[in-house]
């Protein structure tokens, strides 16, 4: 096999698909839809609109929390986000705690400590608000905090 038949194995039409279309690593990327890209990532992605219902969680947001895609996407932020006191705007949690650790309901009623990035979208017309999360119940748990 020659390495121009490339790395698909048994999916012929996957190598016809590459011969036809070769791509650099770069025009892939470019060519990738912001959802699959978020999708796939590791780390904890949670989008909420500003009414504060939660438009898109990645695999590894909702396995963070025990809920599946379509129950996490059916809830508000404050379903899931544990806050002392009212806030004006349900997405000002977001933009009050970025770069904190804050506390969130786990489906089954613990609660999961995690650090909330800074919002990725900054413009003040944004219609909704990305951020990651990283889970640090257990290393804080062990810690004794």
């Amino acid at each position: 096999m020659n390495e121009d038949a490339h790395h698909y194995g048994d999916d012929p039409a996957a190598d016809r698909r590459y011969r036809a279309h070769p791509l650099s690593p770069l025009a892939t990327l470019t060519q990738l839809p912001a959802l699959v890209v978020l999708g796939r990532l590791p780390v904890s992605v949670l989008a909420i609109d500003r009414e504060g219902t939660i438009i898109f969680a990645n695999e590894a947001f909702t396995r963070m929390l025990g809920h599946t895609t379509e129950t996490v996407t059916a809830m508000k932020f404050d379903q899931i986000f544990s806050r002392r006191a009212a806030t004006p705007s349900p997405v000002s949690p977001v933009h009050a705690h970025a770069e904190q650790i804050v506390t969130l309901r786990h489906a089954e009623g613990f609660t999961v400590r995690a650090k909330m990035s800074k919002f990725a979208l900054l413009r003040g017309d944004d219609p909704l608000t990305l951020t990651t999360f990283q889970d640090l119940t257990e290393q804080l748990w062990t810690e004794g905090s």
